[in-house]
């Protein structure tokens, strides 16, 4: 590989402009010519065959006769959802990658320009947009990254004692789900925009604890439900700048300490694109000792901290100071 191969920006955006197409289905489905695919995608055929060929020459795609093309293994990468979610254009994955366009201003001021592409700060303009915002709750519930593991605390043994939990920004509330079916003596409440709690009612039907759920709809930085046993916040602390965090750790904090109860954080995740929160809302993975100070500051302290059973997050356990 040399400069050139990574400086190319030709590939990325030849990959989103086929996952927006759909390309990749429409091929697996049987559609495998340009003058069909371009029909099936309302495309430009000679536009598109330059596109498709660029990708054949990089492997997600295989020329085997002239105009008609197959998926590779790797191509077949295009049709996971988590893909799609992530790189379609028309959707919440064409804001994240014309937000790259802002990354000089972020890199120059220590600051997101996500506004001076878009208009409005990130959030404002997520949840402006009823398709954005469904595509980001799906982006990052089942739908985008999968079932998450809901062994979330690093002493399996602690599960008879909690009998409540409150998942905060628990999205459509995948992890409430899974920690419900996993300890039927549980209840829980998920807290997050109202938006986005309606979406929620269908996955805890599905899995069978809707009789055990409280939805809260409500923002996190509001005072939460006071006195359970544990509240959980994942995905949620890596997208705010230190100040922010320090607000929803202190709303935790409040809320645990009538019960003394326990708060569990997913920190410096591997799969957390730090530098993409930089360019989209200035939020960043933090080490042990960042958090640390950051809890202080909220008025916890960690009492615990390692890696989730499954190996797949690091997970730090606070009680209030």
């Amino acid at each position: 590989m040399d400069f050139w191969d990574l400086a190319d920006i030709s590939t990325p955006w030849c990959i989103h402009v086929v996952v927006t197409l759909r390309i990749a289905n429409h091929i697996e489905a049987g559609v495998d010519t340009v003058p069909q695919l371009a029909a099936a995608a309302g495309a430009h055929p000679e536009s598109l065959h330059r596109v498709l060929q660029h990708l054949a020459v990089k492997g997600l795609f295989l020329e085997s006769e002239p105009a008609r093309f197959q998926l590779t293994e790797l191509g077949r990468s295009l049709l996971d959802a988590g893909t799609i979610l992530g790189m379609d254009l028309d959707g919440f994955g064409g804001r994240m990658a014309y937000a790259w366009s802002t990354l000089l201003s972020a890199v120059r001021t220590g600051r997101p320009a996500y506004a001076e592409r878009f208009g409005r700060e990130f959030w404002d303009d997520i949840h402006s947009d009823p398709r954005l915002s469904e595509d980001f709750d799906a982006l990052l519930g089942p739908p985008g990254h999968g079932h998450p593991d809901p062994s979330v605390l690093l002493d399996p043994s602690g599960w008879p004692g909690i009998r409540t939990v409150v998942d905060v920004g628990g999205g459509t509330g995948a992890l409430l789900a899974g920690i419900l079916q996993a300890h039927p003596h549980i209840h829980g409440t998920l807290v997050d925009l109202p938006s986005t709690v309606a979406r929620s009612a269908a996955l805890f039907q599905s899995t069978g604890v809707a009789g055990r759920v409280t939805a809260v709809a409500q923002s996190f930085f509001d005072p939460l439900p006071p006195g359970a046993d544990l509240y959980t916040l994942k995905s949620v602390i890596c997208d705010w700048p230190d100040a922010d965090a320090v607000r929803v750790l202190r709303r935790c904090a409040e809320a645990a300490r009538p019960s003394n109860g326990r708060v569990v954080v997913f920190t410096g995740e591997e799969a957390s694109p730090s530098l993409l929160m930089l360019v989209l809302v200035g939020g960043k993975d933090r080490s042990l000792d960042e958090f640390r100070s950051l809890a202080a500051e909220a008025g916890l302290v960690v009492t615990a901290a390692g890696r989730q059973p499954s190996g797949r997050h690091h997970l730090v356990e606070c009680r209030p100071a």
